[in-house]
C-alpha cells in the first residue's frame, strides 16, 4: 500500500506542477490588463508554489531515491531545513516518540542549542508538541507567552513568536512532530503558509515511514543471511564461525578503506554468504580427508557462480551478488570465474578474497593442520599483488596486528 500511494503522490505533484505552469502562462498572457499591485501579488503566490514544489521534490529524492544509503537522521534534519525555508524561519525542531516511554525527544533542530536537544524531553500529551501527538491535529499558538499549555524548550517562557506544531502521522497514527517558530519580522502565519507546511509534513512522514519500511526490510534480509550462513557453515568442512568471522574481519577492513556505510553492508552480507554456493556442491567433495582429484575442483570452482544465482533474483542483495560471485577471482587476473584482474574485481570481492583466505589458512582443514600466525602472514604478503589486493592485504594485517596486541596484552 505504502508504494501504491508515494506513486499517486509523486503522479499528484506532477500534475500540480502542470497545472500551475499553466496557470503562470495564462496569468503571463493576461499581465497587461492587470494592475501594478496585483501582478505583485501573482508572481508573490507562484514564487511560493514554486517554493514549496522546490521543497516537496527535495524530501522526495532525499528519502525516496536515495532510501538505503540516507540515514534517517540525515533526512530529519532535511525535512526541517526544507519547512524552516518555507517560511524564512530560524527556529524549529523535529521530535519522535520514544513509543516505550511515549515521550517525544529533538532529532533534528535550527536555533536550538545542544544543551537544550539533549534536555528536551516532553510526555506525549504535555504541552503543545505533546498535545498535537496525542490528538494528530495541527496546533498554531499566536501568543506562546499567555498558552498556559506552552512549554518551551528547555520548560522556560523565552520564546515569545507564533509557532505551529504539526503531528506527523502515517495511516492516521501519528509518530512524531514539526514545530516551526515565525521569524521576527513575520507577525503570524498566513494561510499559505499553514497548507504548505501541512502538505510538506505530510510528504515527510510518509517518506519516513518508508524509510523505516526499508530498514524494517534490510534487517529481515539480515537475520536470512545470518541463518543461510550457519546452514553453509554447516555444511563445510571447516568451523561453525567461520562465516561470522569474516564478517567481522570484513566490516573492520572495509571501514579502513573509507567505503561508504551502504557498501560496508554489502560487504559484511558477502563476507557471511561468500560461500553459499557450496550448497549446490556435493558434501562428500567438501568434507574430502585428501587433495582434491582435477574434476571434484572443477566442482568446487563452481561455487561462486552457483551462489551467484542464489542471491541475484533478490534486488536488494544485488552489489552483494556481485561480490560472492568475483571472491575468488586473482588479482592478476589468473583467479576464476572471469579472470578478471586489478580495479576490475569489485573492492569488495578482494577484500573478502583475502580474509576468506586467512581463515582458511588459520582453520584445520580436512587435508592439512592450521597454519602458524606467522605462516599464514607470510602466505598473504607472498600473494598480494598476484592473488590478493596489495593494500587490502595491508590494511587487514595492520588491523590484525592490532588485533594480536589487544588480545596478548600489548606484548
Amino acid at each position: 500500500m505504502n508504494y501504491i500511494l508515494i506513486t499517486i503522490i509523486v503522479i499528484l505533484l506532477a500534475v500540480l506542477a502542470f497545472l500551475l505552469k499553466k496557470l503562470y502562462y495564462n496569468q503571463v498572457e493576461t499581465l497587461s490588463k492587470i494592475s501594478s499591485d496585483n501582478k505583485s501579488i501573482l508572481k508573490s503566490t507562484w514564487n511560493r508554489f514554486d517554493e514549496l514544489l522546490t521543497c516537496l521534490t527535495n524530501i522526495h529524492e532525499v528519502g525516496m531515491v536515495n532510501v538505503g544509503a540516507i540515514k534517517k537522521q540525515e533526512f530529519y534534519q532535511t525535512a526541517l531545513d526544507n519547512a524552516c525555508d518555507l517560511i524564512q524561519s530560524s527556529r524549529g525542531s523535529l521530535m519522535i516518540c520514544d513509543e516505550e516511554k511515549k515521550e517525544l525527544r529533538i532529532v533534528a533542530a535550527r536555533g536550538i542549542s545542544k544543551e537544550v536537544i539533549d534536555s528536551t524531553v516532553i510526555k506525549a500529551g504535555s504541552g503543545v508538541a505533546g498535545r498535537a501527538f496525542q490528538t494528530g491535529e495541527t496546533i498554531f499558538v499566536t501568543d506562546p507567552k499567555h498558552n498556559s499549555q506552552y512549554i518551551d524548550y528547555k520548560g522556560t517562557r523565552e520564546e515569545d513568536d507564533p509557532f505551529i506544531s504539526i503531528p506527523l502521522k502515517s495511516n492516521e497514527k501519528a509518530f512524531g512532530v514539526l514545530n516551526i517558530h515565525l521569524s521576527g519580522k513575520n507577525e503570524s502565519f498566513t494561510d499559505y503558509d499553514l497548507k504548505f507546511l501541512n502538505l510538506l509534513a505530510g510528504e515527510s512522514a510518509i517518506t519516513m515511514e518508508n524509510i523505516k519500511l526499508y530498514e524494517s526490510i534490510e534487517s529481515f534480509y539480515l537475520e536470512m543471511v545470518q541463518t543461510l550462513a550457519r546452514v553453509i557453515d554447516a555444511k563445510d568442512s571447516y568451523t561453525g564461525d567461520h562465516a561470522d568471522r569474516a564478517r567481522k574481519k570484513a566490516s573492520y577492513v572495509a571501514k579502513e578503506l573509507n567505503m561508504p556505510g551502504q557498501m560496508i553492508r554489502y560487504v559484511e552480507y558477502a563476507a557471511l554468504l561468500h560461500d553459499i554456493g557450496k550448497i549446490g556442491i556435493d558434501g562428500s567433495i567438501l568434507t574430502k580427508p585428501g587433495r582434491l582429484e582435477a574434476d571434484e575442483y572443477i566442482e568446487i570452482k563452481k561455487h561462486p557462480a552457483i551462489g551467484y544465482e542464489i542471491l541475484s533474483p533478490i534486488n536488494f542483495l544485488g552489489p552483494v551478488a556481485k561480490m560472492v560471485l568475483y571472491h575468488q577471482e586473482w588479482y592478476n587476473g589468473m583467479g576464476y570465474p572471469e579472470g578478471l584482474k586489478g580495479e576490475e574485481i569489485p573492492l569488495g570481492a578482494r577484500i573478502v578474497a583475502t580474509i576468506d583466505a586467512w581463515d582458511a589458512m588459520m582453520s584445520d582443514m580436512p587435508y592439512r593442520k592450521a597454519l602458524t600466525r606467522e605462516q599464514a602472514i607470510s602466505e598473504l604478503e607472498k600473494g598480494a599483488g598476484t592473488q590478493f589486493d596489495p593494500k587490502v592485504v595491508e590494511t587487514f594485517l595492520k588491523l590484525e596486528q592490532k588485533e594480536w596486541k589487544e588480545k596478548n596484552g600489548n606484548d
